[in-house]
């Protein structure tokens, strides 16, 4: 009789384990979707958001973790989207410093106590002049009274005075907000101090923005959540509420089907315990 009652609940157990088993395995485990997304792009697509125009640069598969530890390689999916904006740039010439302007040195000179403009004098390139000079020696020469140029002509040889020989350099003298073209831009004259001149000027730059599945991304004054679809397709849906309402499915179905993986446990052992107890030898 003992065990016809262990059978019967042992059978009990069973069945409840098998259902619970069945639900789990068949339950089909929800996933994050967008039903209309406010955006759904490919790599190479550009979109508008708040006035701000940006590019999918591309979507990338990226894989994760592995390596030589027993782990195994997981893949995530990656989007780079990138903006272009222009920034202010700027950059300070000091006062008796050389610069390059159009590929020629130029020195920097600001007069006054008080001064509104600065001047840029040519420094020539005095060795290519003397090379370029088949009649002059390669290196001027000092003297007591000064530095020649030492310069043939007709088997006579004759110094020349450096000052004499080299041209005069040029000039190019600007003022508060005026304009010239330097390396590649258009700059301005923003302020002349006694002690340097500073240039502004718009420069275009790339921002870049990386996002992964279901991540938060602000383009502008707007939030998105993003997922992937696919391995090419990124969407980006606005409606956040949505978004967690569903991850709130989730974790709801993740703990209904944690409870029935632990009926199932429960009830086998349970099941174990009484076949067990059913066999022990009668002291009566």
């Amino acid at each position: 009789m003992q065990r016809r009652a262990v059978a019967v609940y042992a059978t009990l157990f069973l069945l409840v384990a098998g259902v619970a088993g069945v639900l789990t395995v068949t339950a089909e485990s929800p996933e994050v979707a967008f039903e209309n997304p406010d955006l759904e792009l490919s790599s190479g697509d550009t979109f508008e958001v708040d006035g701000a125009e940006y590019v999918v640069a591309e979507i990338t598969e990226v894989e994760e973790g592995g390596g030589g530890h027993g782990g195994s390689a997981t893949t995530s999916i990656v989007a780079t989207l990138e903006r272009e904006v222009t920034v202010e740039e700027s950059q300070a010439w000091a006062n008796g410093s050389t610069v390059t302007v159009d590929e020629r040195e130029w020195r920097v000179e600001i007069a006054g106590d008080d001064p509104s403009e600065f001047t840029l004098v040519e420094v020539p390139n005095r060795q290519a002049i003397l090379e370029a000079d088949d009649n002059a020696d390669n290196e001027t020469v000092t003297r007591d009274d000064g530095e020649y140029v030492v310069v043939s002509e007709g088997g006579e040889t004759t110094l020349v005075p450096a000052d004499e020989y080299f041209p005069a350099p040029e000039e190019q003298s600007y003022a508060t907000g005026d304009t010239f073209d330097y390396d590649g831009h258009s700059v301005t004259v923003d302020q002349v101090t006694t002690g340097q001149a500073t240039l502004v000027w718009e420069a275009t730059q790339t921002n870049s923005i990386e996002v992964q599945r279901e991540s938060m991304v602000t383009l502008g004054e707007t939030d998105f959540v993003a997922n992937f679809p696919d391995a090419s397709t990124l969407t980006m849906s606005s409606d956040i509420d949505g978004y967690e309402a569903q991850v709130a499915a989730i974790d709801q179905f993740q703990q209904y089907n944690s409870g029935l993986t632990r009926v199932v446990v429960l009830t086998l052992f349970s099941i174990v315990l009484l076949l067990s107890a059913a066999f022990l030898p009668s002291r009566y």
